[in-house]
């Protein structure tokens, strides 16, 4: 793998303050989804930012975080991959994630990629059809990074990644598109080797890359770090600022 299999630190973090503004919707007529549109002024036209999130799914930080690149022009869309069974903030130790992932809560509902690809699917339909979206980015954070490695043949053009887990290196071999990556000094899913593996996949395969290492910190920080937290806070800042740049550059 270009990333680690998820765990126990996928789950733990801190709510962010703000209000969120924007509306939840249904994609495909079935799953959850939140959109956050820009003002009219500030608008990029037919640009849009499909938003996959980690675990804990649309709540607090996801929607206020798309709120934020609403703000800077982007419609963005945050959709529920896990059919209305995400992951409730900082689970115990032994929680079981490999049974959570296989066959869901409910014994019924898994999160694998035969199940989650069709929504991501629906998703990128909903942003083209009823949104207008001809230019598409996507953000992937933890668990969401590997479905948007998987996707950019289903339509996205540019891609983010925030410490990522659950990604192939076939799957990261095959994006067609610019990619940047946020990553953790601290993160055992997203390690050294893991970075200079996905380094070395992405200057093999020819595109645009960039990975950006933010110190003291840990898995996660891009979307649940502590924000009291002075280095914590810095990093959540800087990552968002580098998706923004990335999207300005490689998608406008």
């Amino acid at each position: 793998m270009a990333s680690n299999a998820p765990r126990q630190c996928c789950t733990v973090g801190v709510r962010f303050d703000g209000e969120p503004t924007g509306t939840t919707i249904k994609v495909g007529g079935k799953y959850e989804g939140y959109v956050a549109n820009p003002a009219p002024d500030t608008e990029h036209k037919g640009v849009g930012l499909l938003y996959i999130p980690d675990v804990i799914g649309i709540w607090q930080n996801s929607k206020v975080m798309a709120d934020e690149f609403a703000a800077r022009g982007y419609l963005t869309l945050v959709i529920d991959v896990f059919n209305g069974d995400p992951i409730p903030l900082n689970r115990p130790a032994d929680f079981d994630f490999g049974s959570w992932v296989s066959k869901g809560s409910t014994g019924d509902n898994p999160h694998t990629k035969e199940f989650v690809d069709p929504i991501v699917l629906d998703a990128i339909q909903t942003l083209k059809e009823e949104y207008g979206v001809t230019k598409l980015g996507a953000l992937g954070y933890c668990f969401g990074a590997k479905y948007v490695a998987r996707h950019y043949k289903d339509g996205i053009d540019v891609g983010y990644f925030a410490h990522p887990s659950f990604v192939d290196e076939e799957e990261l071999e095959a994006i067609t598109g610019p990619l940047s990556i946020a990553a953790a000094e601290t993160d055992a899913i997203f390690p050294a080797e893991k970075r200079h593996k996905s380094e070395e996949i992405l200057r093999k395969i020819g595109v645009p890359y960039q990975i950006n290492l933010y110190s003291g910190v840990s898995h996660g920080f891009a979307v649940r770090g502590d924000l009291s937290k002075k280095l914590e806070k810095f990093a959540k800042e800087q990552a968002f600022l580098q998706a923004v740049a990335w999207f300005d550059a490689y998608l406008i």
